[in-house]
């Protein structure tokens, strides 16, 4: 794979596919993680005197036509990028189209355009060739700046590396070397946290990591279903087509040396979190209660086991962190993370990096990865197809 560094791409039309899906309420840019990240791809890219054409996605649309003041609509992320640029991006509605590609040849170097959202276009999430081409059409290069969307098999994502030279933006390139480092070769001890909802993708990364890592430490949703899935916890209700989806799991032994799951919960009534608290093990869970966070002993053995590791994996909150009472755990194992001066500190998902930065607390890290299914694909052993439409 190629990088944009000591590259010429002066006067070339640059398709820059970002990942700009931010949280986005009333046209008002709630978290800018993600953009300012691929920034500097940007900035080089300019100072190259390249013309910059911006492709992203932002949530799940349904593909067709769509309004500007729709909810998923980019405009108001191209306002955003003028300010922090300090130079005027223009936003335009289309995605492709013969009126485009005569804008695209007549940009000056260093200007920067966003276009709407490419999964308006049902193309997109197709992996439809001929759309492809028509995005082609409107650059001489393409640069892929989104690591975290390499695991969809989308047409901006897996084919337009094949219809134009391609190369790794400067985010990609340092994210994909940390993840290479974490899957192959990390220093020791090496401890890997997992938490959060998503069970599926979590606990493939959990299996790998029992092979590749000195501790898994788990909890969240996925520690309660793995409980519950092997018969020592009755809390969660597992429908049957998880339960089909949980059968290459069996092999999976709670008895490993290597794995830590919840030795105590906090819980409360389903019904009304704020009825009562109590702590309990997993398996006293009554079946009318719901688990809402690690309990202190778990939180103590955790933080333990942080202290002393040499490099550390985490992705996942370890509890219902919306309300803070049930955030305790996921703060201690966040101290935790951070007074460990040895360690090379390395985080990953959604909801991860948002409890990160609700404390202002990125640079105690030494990486922050933009990915959260790309990231866990990739540590699974997974090839993503992005990335090898980029090879």
């Amino acid at each position: 794979m190629r990088s944009i560094l000591n590259q010429n791409f002066k006067n070339k039309r640059v398709l820059l596919r970002v990942d700009f899906n931010v949280p986005l309420k009333r046209g008002k840019i709630f978290d800018d993680f993600k953009i300012k990240r691929a920034l500097p791809t940007i900035n080089h890219l300019i100072n190259q005197q390249a013309k910059i054409i911006l492709l992203s996605h932002l949530g799940q649309p349904k593909p067709g036509f769509v309004r500007v003041s729709s909810k998923d609509s980019l405009k108001p992320i191209a306002s955003y990028l003028s300010l922090i640029l300090r130079s005027k991006v223009k936003f335009y509605q289309r995605i492709k189209g013969k009126r485009l590609e005569k804008i695209t040849k007549k940009l000056k170097p260093g200007q920067v355009i966003l276009l709407e959202n490419v999964r308006f276009d049902k193309g997109e999430i197709n992996n439809d060739l001929n759309f492809a081409k028509e995005l082609a059409k409107l650059a001489d290069v393409y640069v892929n700046e989104a690591l975290s969307v390499c695991h969809r098999k989308h047409a901006s994502i897996t084919l337009l590396p094949t219809l134009l030279p391609a190369y790794l933006g400067l985010d990609f390139e340092n994210e994909y070397n940390i993840l290479q480092k974490i899957k192959q070769e990390p220093s020791r001890p090496f401890v890997c946290a997992i938490g959060g909802a998503k069970f599926e993708s979590k606990l493939k990364v959990v299996k790998h990591f029992l092979e590749k890592s000195d501790a898994v430490l788990l909890g969240g949703k996925t520690a309660n279903i793995l409980l519950t899935f092997k018969g020592y916890s009755f809390n969660e209700a597992i429908p049957q087509w998880q339960k089909r989806a949980l059968a290459e799991f069996k092999n999976i032994s709670l008895t490993s040396a290597k794995l830590h799951l919840p030795l105590d919960v906090i819980v409360s009534p389903k019904n009304d979190y704020f009825l009562y608290q109590r702590t309990a093990g997993p398996a006293a869970v009554k079946k009318e209660e719901a688990i809402l966070d690690i309990g202190p002993e778990t939180t103590k053995v955790f933080a333990e086991i942080i202290s002393e590791a040499k490099a550390i994996f985490w992705s996942g909150v370890f509890g219902f962190t919306e309300y803070e009472k049930y955030s305790q755990g996921t703060k201690e194992i966040l101290k935790a993370i951070i007074t460990n001066k040895q360690a090379l500190k390395v985080a990953g998902g959604g909801e991860t990096i948002a409890f990160i930065r609700k404390y202002h607390l990125e640079n105690r890290f030494d990486f922050l990865l933009t990915g959260g299914g790309s990231t866990l694909d990739f540590l699974a052993g997974n090839e993503l197809p992005g990335i090898k439409a980029l090879k």
